[in-house]
């Protein structure tokens, strides 16, 4: 037992260690990596990331997967967009956003537990639905998000801030709102009847349900949870980037899931942590800044990415191995 407590600790302090060392190998491999411009880089790369990976680390603990993040965010964005142009005002946009998320997620939910359609299956369907309505809805027309007040909230901290703040000028609100939310999420996640849920169907699904909780329910809920997360993300990728383009998205919950991956968030279920899904994200985009500023290709970035990904599933599989064969001892 004791070798197994040791392996645990080990194993959390494994993601905050590769941040580490990523954030000093670049700080020494490229001087470009030292300015205050690549932090501003990174954390602006992490808001949409970080958020759906928040909301999918609930639906990988419970042993599931959504692969719609990327085009649940975008067809909420596509929808408010349209609605912007009938004359909308920009809050109400956003809610719409959040809300087409939401339903995504809900029938993501619907038909995981209800219909018992396999994860992976349902929410792949489910993303190429949703990236082709956001083309039908749109007339396949780029949306922009150009309201000044509306990327104030949620980019940068205007130029004309308080003297006395006058540090924060043109510094990424963002990350205050991510943090909020981390918050949010890891009280619902570890201190709510639901978190518990959570882990329990992720460890025993079978047993979860024969002990009297309603599964079906919850679980419906989880995904639901993850489509409002995706629709957050929504704001803050408009804020950073304007322009949203029909047809894209497909390829983005990659990102957030090897970020919960990388966190130490168990693919087979069971485990995991926001606090690791965080540190995850934060690699993920310290990683992808990080080989762009050394002058290597899209295809580099991706390559490594995915050996980390594969490094850090394996990784897992040998937890899981090691567990069961204590469990058997």
């Amino acid at each position: 037992m004791l070798n197994t407590e040791r392996n645990f600790d080990w194993q959390k302090l494994l993601a905050p260690m590769v941040l580490i060392l990523m954030i000093a190998f670049f700080y020494i491999a490229t001087p470009n990596a030292r300015s205050i411009n690549a932090l501003v880089n990174v954390l602006n790369a992490s808001y949409f990331i970080g958020f759906m990976a928040l909301g999918v680390t609930f639906v990988i603990i419970t042993g599931g997967i959504d692969l719609s993040l990327g085009t649940t965010m975008m067809c909420g964005l596509l929808v408010g967009g349209v609605a912007l142009r009938w004359g909308w005002n920009i809050w109400s946009v956003l809610a719409l956003s959040i809300a087409v998320a939401t339903f995504i997620g809900l029938l993501n939910g619907m038909m995981v537990a209800y219909l018992r359609l396999p994860p992976f299956i349902a929410t792949l369907g489910t993303q190429m639905m949703g990236m082709g309505f956001g083309a039908i809805v749109t007339k396949v027309t780029t949306m922009r998000y150009t309201d000044q007040s509306f990327k104030q909230l949620f980019y940068k901290f205007p130029n004309n801030f308080a003297d006395n703040l006058s540090f924060l000028r043109g510094f990424p609100i963002g990350i205050v709102w991510l943090l909020a939310a981390f918050i949010v999420a890891w009280v619902i996640l570890n201190r709510t009847r639901f978190g518990r849920y959570v882990f329990a169907m992720g460890s025993n699904y079978e047993a979860a349900r024969l002990s009297g909780i309603n599964t079906r329910f919850w679980q419906m809920l989880v995904y639901t949870l993850c489509g409002f997360f995706c629709g957050c993300a929504g704001i803050f990728y408009s804020a950073v980037y304007t322009t949203i383009i029909p047809s894209t998205g497909n390829g983005l919950e990659l990102l957030a899931i090897a970020g919960v991956v990388i966190g130490g968030t168990s693919m087979a279920g069971g485990t995991g942590s926001l606090t690791g899904t965080l540190i995850g994200v934060f690699t993920m985009s310290t990683l992808r800044l990080g080989l762009m500023l050394m002058g290597l290709q899209g295809h580099w970035q991706t390559f490594m990415t995915g050996l980390i990904v594969v490094g850090a599933v394996l990784l897992d599989q040998y937890r899981v191995r090691r567990a069961a064969a204590v469990r058997k001892i």
